[in-house]
C-alpha cells in the first residue's frame, strides 16, 4: 500500500465530541502527546471545563493556551473555549440532547474555520449518533450533517482506513439491513467506485486498486442465491473500467478482505455498513480511522465509538484517534 503524502505543519481543528463518553479523555491525551504535537499545530475546540475533566480522567497535565476567539497556535496547542457546557449538566455514560448539542456546536465551529481556510483539516473525537439525533433530529449521521452545513450537494461518503493495510468504502451506510438490497443500483455503485478512486488519488495513490464485494453469499453463485451480482454489480464494475479505473469483482465478501490484506488491492468497496466494518475492526480496531471523503478539506475521526461503558475510568485507548489526527495532518495543506 502506498504511503500517504505528508505535509509539514498543517493546522488541525481538534473537535471535542460527545462529553458523556471517552471524548474528553481522548482530547486531553492527544493534546498531551508529543508525537501528535509534532505532526500538526492543534486548535482544540470545546469547553475548558470539559477538557479539564478529561485531563483529570486521563491523568495528564496539559500545557496549552486558552482563547475565546480564533487564534492560530504556534509554540503549543490552543483550546478555543466556547464556554457552552458545564460537565455537571451531562450524566457520564448516557446519550443526551445536551451532549449532542455540545458536540455539534464544536463541529460547527471547526467546519466554519475550515471553510474560511483558517484551519486545514478537521479531526473529531467520537460522537454518539443517538445524542446527535436528540440534538438535530433531521440528520442520520455526521456525513449528512457536514454535507448540509458545508452546502455540498455532491456525494460524500465515509471511508474506513487501516493505514498501511486497506481502505474500505461502501455503497450504502446507515440504513436498515432489510432495505439494503433496494438501495443497490448501478448508479450508486458507480458513484462509490468513482469517489473512492478520486479520494485515494488525492491521498497519494497514483492508481488505486479497487475490489468490489458481492451482496449475496458466494457472490450469488451464478444466480442461485440472488441476481444482484449479475444484473447490477458486475455491469457497474464494467462501466467503471471504461473510465480507466482499476477495479475488479464482484468478490465474495467472506474472502475479499483476505485478498486486500495480502496486498492484492488498496481498497474494498462493500455494499453495506457491517459487511466492511466487521472485517476492518477485526483487523485494526485500535487504529482504525473513519475519513469523511468528498469534502473540500480532510475530516477524520477514530473508527470506534464513544465507549460509554468505560467513560470516566481512564481506560480509553488513544490509538485510533492518534491515527485519525495523523491522517488529517497528512492529507491537509498547511495554512498559509
Amino acid at each position: 500500500m502506498r504511503a500517504l503524502t505528508a505535509h509539514s505543519r498543517p493546522l488541525v481543528a481538534l473537535v471535542m465530541g460527545d462529553p458523556a463518553g471517552i471524548s474528553p479523555e481522548l482530547t486531553a491525551r492527544l493534546l498531551a502527546d508529543c508525537d501528535m504535537r509534532a505532526a500538526a499545530d492543534i486548535l482544540a475546540i470545546g469547553d475548558a471545563r470539559v477538557l479539564a475533566t478529561g485531563a483529570h480522567v486521563a491523568g495528564v497535565d496539559l500545557d496549552i493556551g486558552v482563547v475565546r476567539e480564533f487564534e492560530a497556535p504556534s509554540e503549543r496547542p490552543l483550546l478555543l473555549d466556547l464556554g457552552h457546557l458545564d460537565p455537571a449538566d451531562v450524566a457520564p455514560g448516557a446519550p443526551s440532547a445536551q451532549g449532542g448539542r455540545f458536540a455539534l456546536a464544536n463541529l460547527d465551529c471547526a467546519l466554519i474555520l475550515a471553510m474560511e481556510e483558517h484551519v486545514s483539516a478537521v479531526c473529531f473525537t467520537p460522537f454518539n449518533k443517538l445524542a446527535m439525533r436528540l440534538a438535530a433530529p433531521h440528520y442520520e449521521d455526521e456525513s449528512t450533517y457536514v454535507a448540509d452545513l458545508v452546502g455540498q450537494a455532491a456525494q460524500a461518503s465515509e471511508f474506513n482506513i487501516i493505514e498501511g493495510v486497506v481502505w474500505n468504502a461502501r455503497v450504502t451506510s446507515h440504513v436498515p439491513l432489510k432495505e439494503v438490497a433496494s438501495h443497490i443500483t448501478q448508479e450508486r455503485i458507480l458513484r462509490a467506485i468513482r469517489l473512492t478512486a478520486d479520494t485515494m488519488r488525492r491521498a497519494g495513490f497514483a492508481a488505486p486498486r479497487l475490489a468490489v464485494a458481492a451482496l449475496n453469499p458466494h457472490a450469488g453463485d451464478g444466480g442461485m442465491f440472488g441476481r444482484e451480482e449479475i444484473e447490477i454489480i458486475a455491469p457497474a464494475i464494467e462501466r467503471a473500467r471504461t473510465e480507466q479505473l482499476r477495479v475488479e469483482g464482484p468478490f465474495p465478501s467472506d474472502t475479499v478482505f483476505l485478498r486486500a490484506r495480502n496486498g492484492h488491492f488498496d481498497a474494498v468497496v462493500t455494499m453495506y455498513h457491517d459487511q466492511g466494518q466487521i472485517a476492518m475492526k477485526l483487523m485494526g480496531f485500535d487504529r482504525g480511522v473513519t475519513y469523511l471523503g468528498g469534502f473540500p478539506f480532510p475530516i477524520c475521526t477514530a473508527a470506534h465509538g464513544t465507549a460509554y461503558e468505560i467513560a470516566g475510568k481512564g481506560l480509553a485507548d488513544p490509538g485510533g484517534m492518534r491515527a485519525a489526527l495523523r491522517l488529517a495532518a497528512q492529507l491537509a495543506s498547511p495554512v498559509r
